[in-house]
């Protein structure tokens, strides 16, 4: 009992920290996207082509999440983006607390789009919100179909799923409408989309909807 009374209570205090976050978020308008996936999944791959074509248009940076090395931050950068690393030493989540001090020396005024990417892990960082707008779950096709039924509390928090590497799920004897069912029948409210970073497919969707919610924002801050 005494350690699920410590897990409340580091899950509360989570929950204040992610409130304090959005209150910092929501005056500047800015979207924020808390990416988590599995490690491989290809959340790094995901965000260069994100940003390739979205640079140019909205303003936006990066926070990435890490054990160790400043690796992915060093790629966000090389496209001439704005990236901030945190490394977690043992800790397999971002959570709340590390956004807020993020935040406090890698300024988010004017942004349009703040993506954080998460620790690789479909476990650890489902219970930990960082005061994010929306949490995207990429699921790689090449680990199977069944990781949404595996990992069930990932998935069912989700707002949008990608599944990535679609074009690969022949070659690994994945049926992608089978792993689109399965992520159906723990959320059937999420948004998902099939995509492929290699090829390009279904990535103008994926940038349809990051845009969408951007004019949303910035509709919403306009009638406030």
């Amino acid at each position: 009992m005494d350690r699920i009374a410590v897990k409340t209570n580091i899950l509360k205090d989570n929950q204040q920290a992610a409130a304090e976050n959005r209150c910092l978020f929501e005056p500047e308008g800015t979207v924020v996207i808390n990416l988590m996936s599995a490690p491989g999944a290809g959340k790094t791959t995901l965000l260069e082509a994100t940003l390739r074509n979205m640079r140019d248009r909205e303003r936006v940076a990066v926070i990435e999440g890490d054990l160790q090395t400043d690796l992915d931050a060093e790629r966000i950068r090389a496209l001439g983006v704005r990236s901030h690393q945190i490394t977690t030493g043992n800790v397999c989540h971002l959570d709340a607390r590390m956004i807020a001090r993020a935040v406090a020396v890698f300024p988010i005024q004017g942004l349009d789009l703040l993506i954080i990417e998460n620790v690789g892990n479909l476990i650890c960082p489902a219970s930990y919100g960082l005061g994010e707008d929306f949490r995207v779950v990429i699921a790689s096709a090449t680990e199977g179909a069944e990781k949404p039924k595996k990992y069930p509390v990932m998935f069912n928090k989700a707002d949008v799923v990608l599944l990535n590497k679609a074009d690969l799920a022949g070659l690994s004897g994945v049926d992608l409408a089978e792993l689109e069912r399965n992520v159906r029948e723990v959320n059937p409210k999420a948004v998902i989309i099939a995509l492929s970073c290699r090829t390009g497919e279904g990535l103008n969707l994926w940038i349809d909807w990051l845009q969408e919610a951007i004019a949303s924002r910035k509709m919403a801050s306009v009638g406030a």
